[in-house]
């Protein structure tokens, strides 16, 4: 069985103060019998502040990206060992907006991807379609690619230790929902997808989740089809409210 996985991707948001703030919130009112995963993903300036923050919660800390290589000439590049010297277990890679805006290829993903295991952390991978490429009919196409190649030559066992995200980019930051059904089908084609690439055993454990314009309002029925195992969620984590009733909805 999967595993259920609420995160919140900060983006570039929160300062140090309003990173202790909005951690405070989240931590001061966490359910005690939690039923998913509860990751948060500040920026980079934020990771050691909210590392000490939660420190003895079950919240987890995730980055928003890293580089592939350990250390080196990369000017402005972080490494897996420093998201690890600061506590992030988990870290987000080939989100939309690195896709788009920093051009980032699937190759690269690949690579970072790679890294990211061989390193301990846990990789949440994005793959998602544009609006262009909905309307052209294209999404399985483009799924399928970006799967495919952001998996190539990596194994059985280590493709356990992912989590994939589905991530219209048309829904992202838009107020734009994919519909519980849209998204359960594209959920459905990737489960199908990994059990083609690996295993039905491998395929059903690991955890899928949807992103893109995730609210208290619809997270429930999102979260209420077979194939969604949590969400990576946007603007409704930077208030700690919103946030927790998503959580509360993982239910």
């Amino acid at each position: 069985m999967a595993k259920m996985i609420i995160a919140g991707n900060w983006k570039m948001y929160m300062d140090i103060a309003g990173s202790v703030d909005l951690v405070a919130g989240i931590k001061n009112s966490l359910p005690a019998n939690l039923s998913c995963e509860v990751v948060v993903c500040p920026p980079f300036t934020s990771l050691e502040t909210v590392n000490v923050l939660i420190k003895d919660s079950a919240i987890k800390l995730g980055a928003q990206n890293m580089y592939f290589e350990d250390s080196g000439a990369f000017t402005a590049e972080i490494s897996a060992p420093m998201l690890i010297s600061v506590g992030a277990k988990y870290v987000i890679l080939g989100h939309s907006e690195r896709r788009a805006i920093f051009g980032e290829t699937d190759e690269l993903i690949n690579k970072k991807i790679k890294k990211a295991i061989v390193s301990g952390l846990t990789p949440i991978f994005c793959i998602g379609e544009t609006l262009q490429q909905r309307e052209g009919n294209i999404t399985f196409d483009v799924i399928r690619s970006q799967v495919v190649e952001g998996l190539k030559g990596i194994s059985e066992a280590d493709v356990a230790r992912i989590v994939i995200a589905y991530e219209p980019v048309w829904a992202i930051g838009t107020g734009k929902t994919a519909s519980p059904a849209q998204a359960q089908e594209v959920h459905a084609f990737i489960r199908k997808l990994l059990t083609e690439l690996y295993s039905a055993a491998t395929a059903a454990g690991i955890t899928i989740q949807y992103g893109g314009s995730v609210k208290p309002e619809n997270a429930a029925e999102l979260l209420g089809q077979p194939d969604i195992n949590g969400a990576l969620v946007g603007g409704a984590c930077l208030k700690a409210d919103s946030f927790l009733k998503i959580i509360q909805a993982a239910k």
